[in-house]
């Protein structure tokens, strides 16, 4: 059962109140978001946001007109996957800064390395085998992914990542499938999501025991490698546990190694945290926020015409208009 966004009050935009109702969610705007943020008229004012106006005006239009549709619009999504840690929340929490220091300090308390080699360990073994973890079962380490976890991510200052109601108004406003797709162990990616106020925005979370599912059970750290994005194990595992077509799937991530391993299963790859795109992805926004300008056929509608759940309404695309303008 797909978990809906549920009928709360968030802010969209000042010069129009948008009231958005479907069967999964209402989402209503909050009439005080500041008067700066609203503005189109401010130079610069970027390409790609004006693509996205166009578009979604067009569209009102086309649904206003007594002779065309919603069918003539089609979105080439019926999925999209986030990544969590530095995608769905920026760097700027800090939390990435605090997880490498964790990892070090883990690798001096734990296993007995200098504060010198510790540094460069955790590098060569992130470049070599995807993470500390992985490397250090791969060499011989008899640790446990719930003892590392709950080091290296139980210590977090989660209080920094802050609760995000322009994203959960996007998110409220796409009605394709959500899920999300992270390295980190599920109780991280649950208190992330819970901070930031969207866990009940997404249908489904794979996480590192999704992929990894016989770790808990070996007895010789070496008997099951750990799986980890880029693996492209990794990414058949999950497509396979989220049941996703993936070239009508769209995947966000803030790694380029990522991106590159997801063209290659197929996805359509966004790339976070860039404000211009690599070879590997086919979109790149700086901030997650920033997809509804850079990508607007997410709000067209589902290629099956008989799917009456992902139909577009012309309040529903002005929803989404008034968010891009929020963060103009």
């Amino acid at each position: 059962m797909r978990l809906s966004c549920g009928p709360r009050v968030y802010s969209a935009s000042k010069f129009e109140t948008v009231t958005q109702r479907s069967s999964h969610q209402q989402c209503l705007s909050n009439p005080h978001a500041p008067r700066h943020l609203l503005s189109i008229n401010s130079p610069p004012f970027p390409v790609f946001k004006a693509r996205f106006l166009l578009f979604i005006s067009h569209t009102i239009l086309l649904l206003s007109s007594p002779t065309m549709g919603i069918n003539s619009i089609v979105s080439p999504f019926d999925a999209i996957i986030f990544d969590l840690d530095d995608t769905l929340y920026p760097s700027t929490t800090g939390i990435d800064r605090c997880v490498k220091r964790n990892i070090e300090l883990f690798l001096i308390e734990k296993c007995g390395f200098s504060e010198s080699k510790a540094a460069h360990l955790r590098v060569e073994l992130f470049k070599t085998y995807g993470s500390t973890l992985a490397g250090l079962r791969a060499l011989g380490y008899e640790i446990t992914a719930e003892e590392y976890h709950s080091f290296v991510h139980g210590r977090l200052p989660y209080d920094s990542i802050k609760p995000d109601v322009q994203l959960r108004n996007l998110l409220c406003t796409i009605k394709q499938r959500k899920i999300v797709f992270t390295n980190s162990d599920r109780i991280h990616a649950m208190r992330a999501l819970d901070r930031l106020g969207i866990r009940d925005c997404f249908e489904q979370v794979i996480c590192f025991e999704t992929i990894n599912p016989n770790l808990p059970n070996s007895t010789r750290p070496d008997e099951f490698p750990v799986l980890l994005k880029p693996s492209l194990d990794a990414f058949r595992i999950a497509l396979h546990a989220a049941n996703v077509d993936p070239r009508r799937t769209l995947f966000l991530d803030d790694s380029v190694r990522n991106i590159a391993a997801g063209r290659e299963m197929g996805l359509q790859t966004v790339l976070v945290g860039k404000t211009v795109k690599s070879k590997e992805a086919n979109y790149a926004v700086e901030f997650v926020n920033n997809v509804a300008q850079a990508i607007p056929e997410i709000w067209a509608k589902k290629m099956d015409d008989e799917d009456e759940t992902m139909t577009r309404t012309k309040s529903e695309l002005e929803s989404a208009l008034a968010i891009a303008l929020v963060g103009a």
